[in-house]
């Protein structure tokens, strides 16, 4: 059975994983990469002498920490790029590409999608913050200097300080 761990070693080895520097356990890596290519969290959990819902528990805090890192670095991006667009709820998603196109000329940035390519990537991003074509929560967009898009959930609401 340490067959399993040891196939979980060399995938995490041969991409460079490193828990010292990872947001994930090895054990927490170790269950993804298996998971990933298809075991089953009872054959992970006899290879490793737990139970499936040990198995469970440590896949699903795995999965949450990846999101909470990626959620880490959309902030980090939007924080610094030099444009940001709010989106106030009730706003409809084919307004949205004017608005930002309009930002970016203003700050000499240069957006390459077209209207329909970012209105694709902002309901994307946006998840159940667009009902439809309306967008349903406010939403920052921001364009970063190479002009990656990238959108955000605002807290802040329809009243927010320009």
């Amino acid at each position: 059975m340490g067959s399993v761990i040891e196939e979980a070693d060399a995938i995490l080895e041969e991409i460079g994983f490193d828990p010292e520097t990872s947001i994930l356990t090895q054990r927490q890596a170790q269950v993804l990469a298996l998971r990933d290519r298809g075991a089953s969290q009872a054959a992970i959990a006899d290879a490793l002498g737990t139970s499936r819902a040990n198995v469970s528990s440590i896949e699903g805090s795995a999965r949450d920490n990846i999101e909470r890192a990626r959620e880490t670095v959309a902030f980090a991006e939007a924080l610094r790029a030099p444009v940001r667009v709010f989106v106030d709820a009730g706003t409809d998603l084919y307004d949205v590409p004017e608005a930002v196109y309009a930002a970016c000329d203003e700050s000499g940035v240069k957006v390459e999608y077209s209207a329909p390519d970012l209105m694709k990537i902002v309901s994307d991003a946006a998840g159940g913050a667009i009902t439809g074509r309306q967008v349903s929560r406010p939403l920052v967009v921001g364009v970063t200097s190479d002009g990656s898009v990238r959108v955000r959930r605002s807290d802040v609401g329809n009243e927010r300080a320009n």
